[in-house]
């Protein structure tokens, strides 16, 4: 199984497996996903009680490593019920629709360049397609179908606003990573994963786009439902959120494992569009066999698990925010910062494509460079008259609270005191 080939893969090299060989890669994603899932769980909360000055999960095998299949097989042994309002078929299909997209989804994910598998020269990447990253964007979206199902199958009105929340929350931060990849393609030239791994060979992406980056990195965790922007889980409003209805049973473990998986492809999105893919980091780029045989898959997973390990952090870190603040910096910010950014982005890939005619790429520059800060006044002037308006507003209700006898105290009748002598009691 040692490969020792130093060839990037490219679209023209998908295609030709023998079904073997596809099968083989398609159960060995499989248990990666499915063990990364059970090993995820015992990692974060590891993690997250070390950060908290305790010990985590313990009793269950050694250094607790047990405790995932402990949980897994208590929720795959209890009691299933069904609520008797439920739509039945829907109830039932939903957890099923979160799971399935996300195991998809991370099939575009390339691990390593071409290898020798078993005798087989063949890519460490199950598939590619041209519109790959589409592909990825399609699939997180077809399931918000299963959050959206599970809360109307239900028949509550808790599950039912969570699943709208996530409705919304989805949609909303869909549209700024999508624009956040944009950047990519322009750069890259092209939306396969595998190729755009191999154009980041000089310059990852997240040195060169770094705006980019940034909006990913915050458009990952309201995709994910992530802390801070898991509303649709929102206990102290929503009880438990679309999952409300959803005893501890299989198919709660298959909601959790869905939210996993998309936390899994958001982190490997991550690593493969703006941190290189499985090239290895500099100083270790510079050995000549680094990006050789089976070495780029150690890369890969060192990469996915810092990034994973960045997402637990912030967990641990940040508070739930306000429902309002999630769409107000989905719609308001990060849309606005993207559509400046493509712009200057454009104009700077144009002038290093035609160096020839410099007058016409000065030109366009400024054209560029207006166009974004035209973008950029726009929505910033708006979101300060916005502001303002508030203010005024919270100005004038304070203002009238304040010729309120009771104003600024508990909102009661004022005492009435009895007096002693003429002089009144303290």
């Amino acid at each position: 199984m040692a490969g020792v080939l130093a060839v990037d893969p490219t679209l023209a090299d998908f295609g030709d497996d023998p079904v073997w060989i596809t099968i083989v890669k398609a159960v060995m994603l499989f248990l990666f996903l499915a063990l990364g899932v059970v090993f995820g769980v015992w990692f974060e909360r590891k993690l997250i009680s070390r950060m908290q000055n305790r010990y985590g999960p313990n009793r269950a095998g050694k250094f607790g490593l047990l405790q995932s299949v402990a949980d897994a097989i208590k929720m795959g042994l209890k009691e299933d019920l069904f609520p008797r309002t439920v739509d039945k078929v829907l109830y039932l299909l939903a957890p099923v629709i979160m799971v399935v997209p996300a195991f998809l989804a991370f099939s575009i994910v390339p691990f390593g360049p071409i290898v020798n598998l078993f005798g087989v020269q063949t890519p460490l990447q199950l598939v590619d397609l041209p519109v790959a990253v589409l592909f990825m964007l399609a699939m997180g979206a077809v399931s918000v179908y299963g959050v959206v199902l599970a809360g109307w199958s239900s028949r509550s009105p808790y599950a039912l606003l969570g699943g709208l929340r996530s409705a919304a929350q989805v949609v909303s931060y869909e549209i700024a990573m999508g624009l956040s990849f944009v950047a990519v393609f322009i750069f890259a030239g092209t939306l396969s994963t595998s190729e755009i791994v191999a154009a980041q060979q000089d310059t990852w992406f997240a040195v060169l786009l770094i705006p980019s980056f940034l909006i990913y990195v915050v458009c990952m965790f309201g995709e994910a439902a992530r802390i801070p922007f898991d509303l649709p889980e929102g206990e102290g409003e929503l009880v438990g959120g679309f999952q409300t209805e959803y005893s501890s049973s299989l198919k709660f473990a298959l909601i959790m494992m869905g939210e996993y998986l998309h936390t899994f492809t958001a982190s490997g999105i991550a690593v493969t569009l703006f941190l290189g893919g499985w090239r290895a980091p500099f100083p270790i780029s510079l050995w000549d066999g680094a990006n050789t045989g089976w070495w780029p898959v150690l890369w890969f997973l060192i990469k996915f698990v810092l990034t994973f390990s960045f997402i637990i952090w912030v967990r641990a870190s940040l508070p739930r925010v306000r429902y309002d603040q999630l769409m107000s910096l989905g719609w308001k910010v990060l849309i606005p910062v993207n559509l400046a950014w493509i712009l200057l982005v454009a104009g700077v890939r144009n002038v290093m494509l035609n160096q020839d005619n410099r007058v016409l790429n000065v030109a366009l520059g400024a054209l560029i460079v207006v166009a974004a800060l035209a973008i950029w006044m726009r929505f910033d002037t708006v979101n300060q008259r916005r502001k303002e308006e508030k203010k005024a507003q919270v100005d004038a209700e304070f203002e009238e609270l304040s010729n309120e006898p009771t104003a600024g105290g508990f909102p009661v009748p004022p005492l009435d005191l009895p007096h002693y002598h003429g002089v009144p009691r303290p």
